[in-house]
């Protein structure tokens, strides 16, 4: 008997997005399962306030000053589902901050060269309340008992006319669901690493979802948030590159109205990164910012440091080691056997077009839920 008639393995985005196609298709017979405790995937949005350091004390920031520790920009101007997406949810949009001068690093010893700026084209944009406001504003559409967090999928079993879904919670106990057909939202390398397949996919398909580098999961970012930007006043645009370090690439972060910040991504490798304590990771970064802007940067209201390489619902071994992303098609569903018309992928990285992008998310899900629906029609 079955429990629901689909289950989306994965609460990211195209996770997400997938439950509101079915939803908005009629179909509320179905489980999300989603293995942190919250929802978003690679997104990750934080306050300011949960970020402040111990020995400061700052007045609390406003509701919408998020800044993203996962994917940070959206493109409307090449992504037209996804700019109608944003559209539709009612979420607001600001240009990424790149006036002024950049920075280049080189090192230690010299002071940084400032160079004259280059402006995105088209624009990066960003959303108001960071881009953790585009999968609350579609978790908020669901039907909540349909979502289920802090539960980590292990075993897919094709028992002929079901499939058995196998997922731990937190503390160890197995929770079993059957049911008809399974959306993939997490990682291809991710769900061929860790999650057991009875029988086996096509051995091809599996060695394509391994090899498959999964996007974010071998950086780190790191978030100083400030009182106001005051790299501005210098007519600099926050941005600036590094050979030096820890941060490798630099940007403004600030929000639309009332934060300011900067954040980078590490250039360390993650091997290192694992064997360093995060307070001295935080320190070198805040030192490189004091070269790069001045004094006021060595002492942030806030910072974050997030290490996608460690979370284990990200990344696995392989993961260490950048991937260089090919750009040829990946197979999103076994092309024989059993598990054809059965189990769909519909993580970013089985977009043909926009692989590893936000973008990516909204289209994979968009394709995966017309073959599902095209399949239950037959």
């Amino acid at each position: 008997m079955l429990t629901a008639r689909i289950a989306i393995i994965g609460g990211g985005l195209s996770g997400l997005y997938a439950a509101a196609l079915l939803e908005q298709h009629g179909i509320q017979d179905y489980v999300l399962l989603e293995a942190r405790e919250t929802f978003g995937g690679r997104i990750l949005s934080v306050s300011a306030d949960s970020g402040v350091r111990a020995d400061e004390h700052h007045a609390p920031s406003a509701a919408t000053e998020r800044y993203d520790l996962g994917a940070t920009w959206l493109w409307p101007a090449l992504h037209a589902d996804l700019a109608q997406v944003v559209e539709t949810l009612g979420l607001e949009t600001f240009e990424q901050f790149e006036t002024g001068d950049m920075l280049l690093e080189r090192s230690r010893s010299s002071a940084p060269t400032r160079v004259k700026g280059d402006r995105s084209s088209p624009p990066a944009l960003r959303l108001v309340g960071g881009m953790g406001a585009f999968t609350d504003a579609i978790r908020d559409r669901l039907t909540t008992e349909c979502l289920v967090c802090g539960h980590r999928v292990r075993r897919l079993r094709h028992l002929g006319d079901c499939i058995e879904l196998e997922a731990d919670d937190a503390l160890g106990s197995m929770m079993c669901h059957r049911v008809g057909h399974v959306l993939l939202a997490v990682p291809p390398r991710l769900a061929a690493t860790t999650i057991g397949f009875a029988p086996m996919l096509p051995e091809t398909t599996m060695r394509r979802w391994q090899d498959c580098g999964t996007w974010m999961a071998p950086h780190a970012k790191y978030v100083a948030v400030f009182s106001k930007p005051f790299w501005r006043e210098q007519r600099l645009s926050g941005e600036a590159r590094s050979s030096v370090g820890p941060l490798a690439e630099i940007h403004d972060a600030s929000a639309r109205e009332g934060g300011a910040a900067l954040f980078g991504f590490l250039g360390v490798p993650a091997q290192v990164r694992s064997r360093t304590p995060e307070t001295i990771l935080l320190s070198h970064c805040r030192a490189q910012l004091v070269r790069l802007f001045g004094e006021r940067a060595g002492t942030p209201k806030a910072e974050f440091l997030k290490d996608w390489t460690s979370d284990p619902c990200t990344a696995v071994t392989a993961d260490q080691n950048p991937a260089l992303h090919d750009g040829v098609m990946l197979p999103s569903e076994a092309p024989s056997g059993v598990w054809r018309d059965r189990l769909t992928g519909i993580a970013s990285e089985w977009s043909p077009d926009f692989s590893g992008y936000v973008a990516g998310a909204v289209d994979a899900a968009q394709r995966g839920v017309a073959k599902l629906l095209a399949t239950l029609s037959h």
